[in-house]
């Protein structure tokens, strides 16, 4: 009897406690506290509702506090992004001077040894070429490589625009002949006059099936070659013609003092098919040019070969090679030496 009672009193408790948990339940649902699944809408429904939401005030799924306060973050943080890269910017800059470089010579990317380079390269559309071929008889066909010279030679002609500027460059820029270096604070001109056939009032010979090339040496920042100015240390593979030059006893000691430049043909055929070939206004960079301090005033040497009677309607393989004890040549890296064909028709 006692056991059937203490069963309906936990029966009993047990019903109250259902009857007010549902009754809680139906009150919290009542209040919003519950999750209640939100009715099922299409795409285009629920993409409208994504972009505006008049229920929540949401755009694009965010409240407008929202949105500024995210905001507001990534102003903060670009904001402060830029400034740390502009810091940064400034600290390196204090480092540099923009009349030098600050990693030089072997420590430099383009290291010490020069390059050696050509003059008129061909069109564009033939980027990779190096073949200088031309219709002597066909004016409009010299006349692309006429005009690339003129291109090419414009800046030892131009002055800068600001007269003040033009008349320092003028003043400073002094005829070096017979020097072995420029009076101090002056720098070293290139005078076209001294070109010979080499000028653009005889088309550059390209009219006459007697063409000009010209040859520069890339510029390397405070960088001096050691010049072959002695017999005994003149290399094997040096062309015999010049050394026979080099050894010549009229040269004093500031002709000397020279990058030589050789041009000829790579193979007997070509050798044969180059014919005479003559070098403007000397054969090779005179010391005076060096070194290269950025001045800008500075003009770099060039010289010019003037291939006088080549053979015609045949392909003329031709290297042309820089010559100083610290020159280095190697056609696959174009150091030192440049390669290039000739064709005449």
């Amino acid at each position: 009897m006692i056991h059937d009672k203490n069963n309906l009193k936990k029966d009993e408790k047990n019903e109250a406690s259902h009857l007010l948990s549902e009754k809680q339940m139906a009150d919290k649902n009542k209040l919003g506290e519950f999750y209640t699944r939100p009715a099922k809408l299409g795409k285009w429904e629920g993409f409208k509702q994504f972009l505006w939401n008049s229920e929540t005030s949401e755009c694009l799924g965010r409240t407008g506090g929202s949105w500024a306060k995210i905001l507001f973050f990534y102003v903060i943080f670009y904001t402060a992004l830029a400034g740390f890269f502009a810091a940064m910017l400034l600290v390196f800059y204090q480092t540099l001077d923009e009349n030098k470089p600050k990693w030089q010579l072997e420590d430099g990317l383009i290291g010490s040894n020069p390059g050696l380079g050509f003059r008129p390269m061909p069109p564009d559309s033939n980027v990779e070429s190096t073949l200088v071929w031309f219709e002597s008889d066909n004016p409009d066909n010299t006349a692309y490589w006429i005009g690339a010279l003129n291109e090419f030679l414009s800046t030892y002609t131009t002055e800068p625009k600001d007269p003040e500027l033009a008349k320092d460059f003028k003043a400073r820029r002094e005829d070096c002949t017979g020097k072995e270096h420029p009076t101090p604070g002056n720098v070293c001109k290139v005078d076209l006059s001294k070109f010979g056939p080499c000028v653009n009032e005889n088309a550059f010979g390209y009219s006459k099936k007697a063409p000009c090339v010209f040859l520069k040496l890339n510029k390397i920042f405070n960088w001096m070659p050691l010049f072959y100015n002695k017999s005994s240390q003149l290399p094997d593979l040096m062309p015999a013609d010049l050394q026979d030059k080099i050894r010549n006893e009229n040269l004093d000691e500031v002709k000397r003092k020279m990058i030589w430049i050789s041009c000829e043909g790579e193979n007997p055929a070509d050798i044969e098919n180059l014919g005479p070939i003559s070098y403007l206004p000397a054969q090779g960079f005179p010391a005076h040019f060096y070194p290269f301090t950025n001045d800008k005033a500075y003009m770099p040497p060039i010289l010019a070969i003037h291939f006088e009677r080549p053979k015609t309607g045949v392909l003329i393989n031709i290297e042309c090679k820089a010559w100083a004890r610290n020159i280095h040549h190697d056609r696959q890296e174009r150091r030192g030496s440049v390669h290039f064909e000739l064709m005449v028709d």
